[in-house]
């Protein structure tokens, strides 16, 4: 393979810059493309590579989960941008949730610093010529997504999705706020809680209902993504969903009360430093003159100050399953997708996405064979459900158990099944990256997975 080869990588985010990453360390010559910003978009706050722009959390750490199991994989196959969040990590408890500027502050330094990548800082409006990775996100400019489903017919479809809030914390009542990780002891632990109790707690949601919003609709929920629904959202499906859920109080205790409070609005730390902190699960479509006046009402809220306030957007993604093939790419093209356009849904997803695009483009570009990663692991299962011409009504989906190939004896255990299911994926994963010495270099990841287990 001659690295005078150019891929063209279209977006800098978690996808793109994983992609581009993993294709320059393997001598492969990339033009990247991210449009900020001379065009920016409703979610995006700087013109840095990779920014979050939703929360800091890339969720569970823990191996016998599916996200911690995904995280484990990616870092052993060689994952630059995990290697990032891992140096970029701020307390939260069993979660890897990192310093978002950190973050993404180490992403663009390596992109930028690395001789075999060239960032161009322009929008790109139609499928490039030659090898290239459309990694454009969830918020894909019109121009572009019109040209992909062009090219793909009918194949487009799209959603809702929606950021929380982000606090100083020097604006926080501490007088009322306590120090507290879910059945911890209080005064120790990576979060911040806001109590209630049934009075504060249903004067919050009568306010919360009549809130205005800023895109007037009423959602059906297919226009809503789980994982990502607006906290109104949620209230409007009964007066306690969201106490038995984003606020449910279980494992806390008020040390003023010295009992359980009615419920509760977890803070996280956005930064190592723990100057600001977002709202746990409030992902808003409320204006943000209502995000001021609705949201402090909330016990320890009542001077907040706001570096960010929740937005909502529409975002775009490809019907995959049906217009993709089992390596993401438009069958008989050099053009391959990864992130979110291709409806794996996630962070840590998206950057699994962008290193599979990336091993794919280099096996066709040396004409070996493509990736096939087991679907007995996280990475291989949600490969396998996002290219499965059978799925039906195709949605975005975060990885978890649900779709990875059922263990051959069934354990009554939930707790050990699942740590049954981490063990076989871990086996045959490292089985499989053993037989493609053309794909993967020997013994990486082995020196990281230490420091995410501490």
């Amino acid at each position: 393979m001659s690295n005078t080869q150019v891929v063209t990588v279209v977006g800098g985010g978690l996808a793109g810059s994983e992609c581009a990453l993993q294709l320059a360390r393997r001598g492969i010559s990339v033009h990247l493309y991210e449009q900020r910003p001379q065009t920016s978009s409703p979610a995006h706050h700087s013109d840095k590579l990779a920014e979050l722009v939703c929360s800091n959390s890339l969720k569970s750490m823990r191996e016998a989960s599916a996200a911690g199991l995904l995280k484990h994989e990616l870092l052993y196959m060689g994952s630059e941008l995990m290697r990032f969040a891992v140096q970029a990590s701020v307390p939260a408890g069993a979660a890897l949730a990192v310093d978002r500027d950190v973050f993404s502050n180490l992403v663009t330094q390596a992109i930028e610093s690395n001789p075999n990548i060239r960032v161009f800082r322009e929008e790109v409006r139609s499928i490039p010529e030659g090898p290239c990775v459309i990694a454009a996100g969830p918020l894909c400019s019109e121009e572009l997504f019109a040209a992909i489903t062009a090219r793909v017919g009918s194949g487009g479809s799209s959603f809702y999705d929606a950021a929380a809030p982000i606090v100083d914390t020097n604006s926080l009542n501490r007088e009322i706020i306590f120090e507290q990780s879910r059945y911890g002891t209080s005064g120790t632990g990576d979060y911040l809680n806001c109590p209630l109790n049934k009075q504060e707690y249903d004067a919050f949601i009568d306010e919360l209902l009549k809130a205005k919003r800023a895109i007037s609709k009423d959602f059906d929920q297919s226009d809503l993504f789980n994982a990502c629904q607006p906290v109104e959202e949620i209230a409007r499906t009964g007066r306690d969903s969201l106490r038995f859920g984003t606020m449910k109080p279980v494992g806390l205790t008020d040390p003023r009360t010295g009992k359980r409070p009615w419920a509760a609005v977890q803070l996280r730390p956005e930064n190592k430093e723990g100057t600001s902190y977002n709202l746990v699960g409030f992902q808003t479509n409320l204006t943000w003159g209502e995000q001021k006046r609705v949201f402090c009402m909330i016990p320890g809220l009542e001077h907040a100050e706001f570096f960010r306030y929740g937005v909502m957007h529409r975002n775009s993604f490809l019907d995959s399953p049906h217009v993709l093939d089992a390596s993401f790419a438009l069958p008989g093209t050099q053009t391959r997708f990864a992130g979110q356009i291709t409806g794996t849904e996630g962070y840590v997803e998206a950057i699994a996405s962008g290193m599979l695009a990336a091993l794919n483009t280099v096996a066709d570009l040396s004409e070996t064979s493509r990736v096939q990663l087991p679907d007995t692991g996280a990475f291989g299962s949600l490969v396998a459900y996002a290219t499965n011409p059978q799925t039906e009504d195709y949605q975005p989906m975060h990885v978890n158990f649900g779709i990875i190939r059922p263990l051959d004896q069934h354990i009554r255990s939930k707790k050990e099944r699942y740590v049954a299911y981490a063990a076989r994926a871990t086996n045959d994963l490292h089985a499989y990256i053993s037989s493609r010495s053309d794909l993967f270099f020997e013994g990486i990841g082995k020196n990281i997975l230490p420091k995410l287990e501490d």
